[in-house]
């Protein structure tokens, strides 16, 4: 069985929205990540750290169409360029997928991310940003780890990673944690089951 894992950026009241900024990030504190906090390097290294475990990419549709057409040419992405990605959408044509980034699968349901996900061909799927589509694969009982960079910064609204709905508990593990000078925290967790 393949490993699904969450891996983001997230203020501390839960919100992950609009991290970086840039276009198709409106939120009104976009950017939130690079913006009053000083650069410390190794409150980074997390990111370094899952290049080694990624095998394959995980999105859903507006994470996918915002990554796309930036990511194949990034640098710092390059490493991504050539594994197999995953769009989970009802609503993305194959031809819309972009060219050039690695072979790309449209999934249309969380049934098939749990096909994918029972598979043994492969190792750890990480999904990047994509609030929703976390929110419905963790209610589904499918993510098998969270990578989480706490920012000391409360955005008061913006999308969750976690849902509200009522549904049984879930615990966690905590593998891994790190406190970093600027007030970031590295959180990894991982879903008991």
């Amino acid at each position: 069985m393949r490993d699904l894992v969450y891996t983001g950026f997230m203020s501390l009241d839960g919100v992950v929205d609009s991290p970086g900024g840039g276009p198709t990030e409106e939120h009104r504190s976009g950017g939130w990540v690079f913006k009053d906090l000083e650069f410390v390097p190794e409150a980074w290294s997390l990111k370094g750290e899952e290049l080694a475990d990624t095998t394959a990419l995980m999105f859903g549709r507006r994470s996918y169409e915002a990554f796309a057409p930036v990511w194949p040419g990034s640098e710092d992405h390059a490493v991504y360029k050539d594994l197999p990605k995953y769009v989970v959408s009802t609503t993305l044509s194959d031809d819309a997928l972009v060219d050039g980034w690695g072979p790309t699968t449209v999934l249309r349901s969380t049934e098939d991310v749990a096909a994918l996900k029972a598979g043994v061909e492969g190792g750890a799927i990480f999904i990047h940003g994509s609030a929703e589509l976390a929110r419905r694969l963790s209610d589904a009982g499918l993510i098998d780890q969270y990578n989480l960079l706490v920012f000391p910064t409360l955005l008061g609204a913006g999308k969750s990673l976690f849902g509200r709905s009522d549904r049984d508990k879930q615990m966690l593990t905590l593998r891994e944690s790190q406190s970093y000078s600027n007030g970031i925290l590295k959180l990894v967790y991982d879903v008991r089951r």
